[in-house]
């Protein structure tokens, strides 16, 4: 199977493995901590970076209590573990940002790590790509990708020739074509987060954290990715994956250190891993899914898209969403997925084609118009588009629904903004401090709950949702699709956009595939198989 994991691995369900079984005879199914004699055995040799004993609190928050973990020259080994489980700390310790607590036992290359800061961490070799990225959008994406090596104490002429030699040689080996003075800005998702990749493998790295460098990238380029991930392996560069797409975890990496809630689980060989398995080990427990039943309630539309058509995006494209229905919109990175639903949402026009709304022409001139229609949207990058990150998590609550808050003399009713934010917060299980705490403080799912919170306050009729789990742990995402199957039962209609096939596959009523900006097939998850939709998506 060719599938990519989501959530709590949908894929549990076709796995032979026993879990309770597991659980039965397995201190760590069961929550406890891995006995240290019990611990999987790996090749002889030195080893690069060995920690023992970190720890590391912020207040009266115990962020890592007594991490063991080290990298052989030239591993590909995962750290995996739900958000908030520690891997950020764990690598910011590592990098230099963060000083652990008095005990800790740091080593590189046999020698112990003292006074570490970034700069220190950066000369030793040890680069992150962070999830962010942390790219320069002004600037060209020469000047991105070889912006580290301009770094020095001393100043210097910016040597543009050898910076666009730089730039060409490090794409040439992710075996991708951009544009090298194109400005940042102007790259899509997927782009961006490939020339974030690049700028970290042209500095002289022996040890690389990768913190999900795949969540926006197709199939295609996550498997030259990988590629690249293999290359450095050879080359003795060591590599650090972070990922939720537990496929792809198995498929690169020889070990696997789990984290959960700040301690050590264990580390354990890849070989013989299941998704399942390492699920359980992230979480704690055990999920089991399978397709939509069929609906016999038919409903008329709400919304009918009929031969739209926008030159250079997509072309053609027909179909209804009914209240109550999920359908799911799957595809190759640049398929024309996210372009239909900006038009679905007022935000660009269609050249040609028509939009009925409950069975009437409607006509969108912004999203404001979208939006007073009842249509919601979460766009896919949460943290420029889906929220203001320094702002707090109650005002990015209430951001779209201003109007509906004011009070005497049409000021904000600070007691109407907090009753509606401690309703969402409730309903939707958000885990936070205080509501006036920065949006940016919460884990990728509790974040993608307020998105969520955001929109669901303006009372939409559709709900738009264009890759809603990107970046967003294992546990987070079975509760993200916990909510919207419960919000289909409330009769919202749901347009779920992903590029992996299982989420659509195990939580929507229909899925349309789209290619080349054309709608060229449609599945019902209940009268077919994963297999038969994976092999149309990656055909």
């Amino acid at each position: 199977m060719a599938g990519t994991a989501f959530g709590a691995s949908p894929i549990l369900s076709q796995l032979s493995l026993n879990i309770h079984e597991a659980i039965d005879t397995d201190p760590v199914a069961r929550g406890l901590p891995m006995p240290r004699d019990k611990m999987f055995k790996v090749d002889d040799g030195p080893f690069l970076l060995k920690l023992e004993h970190v720890s590391k609190r912020f207040g009266g928050v115990q962020a890592l209590n007594d991490i063991s973990f080290n990298v052989r020259p030239g591993e590909v080994l995962c750290l995996a573990g739900e958000n908030g489980c520690g891997k950020s700390t764990l690598i910011k310790t590592v990098s230099g940002v963060h000083k652990p607590e008095p005990g800790a036992v740091m080593e590189w290359d046999g020698v112990p790590m003292t006074g570490l800061d970034p700069a220190k961490a950066r000369a030793l070799g040890i680069q992150v790509i962070w999830q962010d990225l942390a790219l320069f959008p002004e600037m060209s994406v020469a000047e991105n990708i070889a912006f580290e090596r301009n770094l020095g104490a001393r100043p210097r002429l910016v040597d543009r020739a050898a910076m666009r030699r730089d730039a060409e040689a490090i794409l040439a080996r992710l075996e991708v074509d951009i544009d090298l003075d194109a400005s940042v800005h102007s790259l899509s998702i997927a782009n961006r987060q490939l020339v974030a990749i690049a700028r970290a493998l042209v500095a002289d790295a022996r040890l690389v954290f990768m913190d999900e460098p795949t969540a926006s990238l197709s199939t295609r380029e996550t498997d030259a990715l990988l590629e690249i991930v293999r290359r450095l392996s050879a080359q003795n560069i060591a590599v650090v994956f972070v990922s939720h797409r537990l496929a792809e975890v198995l498929d690169v990496t020889s070990r696997v250190t789990v984290l959960r809630d700040g301690c050590y689980v264990g580390t354990y060989p890849t070989e013989g891993m299941t998704q399942a398995r390492l699920t359980e080990l992230m979480t704690g427990s055990t999920f089991d899914y399978a397709p939509r039943p069929v609906s016999s309630q038919k409903q008329s539309p709400i919304l009918s898209v009929k031969g739209l058509t926008r030159d250079g995006d997509y072309n053609d494209v027909s179909f209804d969403i009914a209240p109550g229905e999920i359908v799911g919109l799957t595809g190759r990175l640049g398929s024309g997925r996210t372009e239909l639903a900006l038009s679905l949402f007022g935000m660009s026009q269609p050249d040609a084609g028509e939009i009925l709304w409950q069975g009437k022409p409607l006509r969108m001139r912004s999203n404001r118009d979208a939006i007073h229609a009842g249509i919601a949207y979460v766009s896919e990058d949460r943290l420029s588009l889906g929220l203001v990150q320094p702002q707090s998590i109650a005002d990015n609550t209430v951001i779209t629904v201003l109007d509906k808050l004011l009070g005497t003399g049409r000021l904000l009713s600070q007691q109407r903004k907090a009753t509606l934010v401690d309703d969402w917060v409730s309903r939707l299980k958000v885990k936070i401090g205080s509501p006036e705490d920065p949006v940016s403080t919460l884990s990728g799912g509790n974040q993608q709950r307020i998105v969520l919170a955001k929109w669901l306050a303006t009372d939409p009729k559709l709900l738009i949702l264009d890759s809603p789990t990107v970046g967003v742990d294992v546990g987070a995402r079975a509760g993200i699709f916990e909510i919207v199957s419960e919000l289909a039962a409330q009769g919202l209609a749901i347009l779920l956009i992903s590029d992996e096939a299982p989420e659509v596959y195990f939580n929507a009523d229909r899925v349309l595939h789209m290619r080349d900006g054309r709608l060229v097939g449609q599945f019902v998850p209940a009268e077919t198989t994963l297999d038969a939709l994976e092999e149309a998506v990656h055909a």
